[in-house]
């Protein structure tokens, strides 16, 4: 059906293939999930503040372990001591209200230790065998120390006074070391602080990227004036990014200006003097077969000048609602009468696409152009064309499919390329090479795809995506 400027011959085949065997490119596009790089930065800085902080945490616990056991066994030990020398020097009277004092103001109760009494070990973790090794070493090795005594608990430390033997009730939580709480408070605010300047130290990373995201895709569209970027940022090197990114955009700019002179010199020096020629053709060659194909060489020369032209046009498409059966049944009206072209066609009337109409029509008009040159059949010399169209989410997926041989799969890569022809085309070569180039950047112009695919039943098809556009 097509190429650069090439195509192959056509098998005969009436039907239209369906739409079923677009390529994936043209139809649903799996969806992938990705990070942006803002929020990348964040989740990996987050990760390292939060690592760094659970590793100081633990650093700090062990750091205050052996110091608090230490201190811990000192407290517990001086209140035993305390407790014997009072009691051992109170006589029997003052012994009784010196309990009740040491019971009411210092909530330590001293109670005789039976032989039954029910005890659990105070060393049921680290931190509590440390203290128990630290307490034996300062009371004797006889002492005992446990959690609770015939079921009550508190911290009981077993002691003996002139043979006999006591326990010594207290408030456990006056040892204990810093409670889980205060940890957690601690670990949330610190975690908060940290993801706050992850969060900050991300967006001062992202903030210039983004911004040289938006101006390359500025430039990308043609719009050069909306590309520049500050150069008077603090940070040297993104500063030196900014005016290296703003030189190369004037220099851009100042080539496009310059091309579009040059083609406007082009198009008016050129034509005058084609024109001339064809004027001198008509009246002074008297053979009329000499001026005929003379005519058609000046024609050639004009036709190529209007297809680099068209190649070289800015870039920049204004989209708005366009029905494209209508645009369809305009580019097929003028081969309709032709005897060695034959449509078929499906697309229905209510098709919108967001297009520019007179760039489409160009499109379609290179396409089935490209059909009729290079797509005949060698049994019957004519091209058949199918056409068919269908909508797909947020887009109208078209493709104009011929029923000839097709192109290798070496070449089906270059017909895009600009001023590549087929083995088709060289033999016969009217034009200057970019007839498929012009169409993929027109259509990508409009924010569409373009690919071509040999067709499982034999010939080339050329598949157009393009925005789908409510019916007004």
């Amino acid at each position: 059906m097509l190429s650069g400027s090439h195509h192959s011959s056509i098998q005969a085949e009436s039907s239209p293939a369906p739409l079923g065997t677009m390529p994936a490119a043209l139809g649903r596009v799996p969806k992938r999930v990705g990070l942006s790089l803002f929020w990348r930065t964040f989740f990996l800085l987050a990760l390292l503040l939060l690592g760094s902080i659970l590793a100081w945490l633990q650093t700090l616990r062990a750091l205050e372990f052996e110091p608090r056991a230490i201190q811990t066994a000192q407290q517990i030990a001086s209140l035993v001591n305390l407790s014997r020398a009072a009691l051992v020097h109170a006589d029997s009277i003052a012994r009784v209200s010196l309990l009740k004092t040491m019971t009411d103001q210092e909530s330590v109760h001293i109670v005789p230790r039976e032989p039954g009494d029910r005890f659990e070990p105070f060393d049921t973790d680290a931190l509590g065998r440390r203290i128990v090794r630290e307490l034996s070493s300062r009371l004797g090795p006889g002492t005992v120390v446990a959690n609770s005594v015939n079921s009550q608990e508190g911290l009981w430390v077993g002691f003996t006074i002139d043979e006999d033997t006591y326990w010594m009730q207290t408030d456990r939580s006056r040892f204990n070391q810093t409670g889980g709480r205060t940890w957690l408070i601690w670990l949330a605010t610190a975690a908060v602080l940290s993801l706050a300047g992850a969060a900050l130290i991300a967006r001062l990373i992202n903030r210039p990227l983004k911004q040289l995201s938006f101006a390359a895709s500025r430039v990308r569209e043609g719009d050069f004036e909306a590309s520049s970027l500050d150069e008077t940022v603090a940070t040297s090197e993104i500063r030196a990014v900014n005016i290296g990114f703003n030189r190369m955009t004037q220099k851009l700019a100042k080539i496009e200006q310059d091309r579009a002179v040059m083609l406007a010199g082009i198009s008016h020096d050129l034509r005058t003097p084609l024109a001339r020629l064809r004027l001198e053709t008509e009246l002074s060659v008297s053979d009329p077969e000499a001026r005929a194909h003379m005519a058609a060489d000046i024609t050639q020369l004009d036709a190529i000048i209007d297809k680099f032209l068209d190649y070289a046009r800015p870039g920049n498409a204004q989209l708005v609602p366009v029905p494209l059966h209508d645009v369809l049944e305009a580019c097929m009206y003028g081969l309709k009468d032709r005897h060695d072209i034959q449509f078929n066609v499906n697309v229905s009337d209510d098709l919108m696409v967001l297009a520019d109409e007179v760039e489409l029509g160009r499109v379609v008009s290179n396409l089935l152009e490209n059909a009729r040159r290079y797509g005949k059949s060698v049994d019957t010399g004519i091209a058949v064309i199918d056409i068919a169209a269908k909508e797909r989410d947020q887009w109208i997926l078209v493709r104009v499919r011929d029923h000839g041989l097709g192109v290798s799969k070496e070449q089906l890569s270059c017909l895009t390329k600009p001023f590549y022809r087929g083995e088709a085309a060289r033999t016969a070569a009217k034009g200057a090479g970019l007839g498929l180039s012009i169409v993929e950047k027109t259509i990508s112009r409009m924010g569409g795809t373009f690919v071509l695919t040999n067709s499982s039943s034999g010939g080339l098809a050329a598949h157009l995506k393009l925005k789908r556009a409510m019916p007004t």
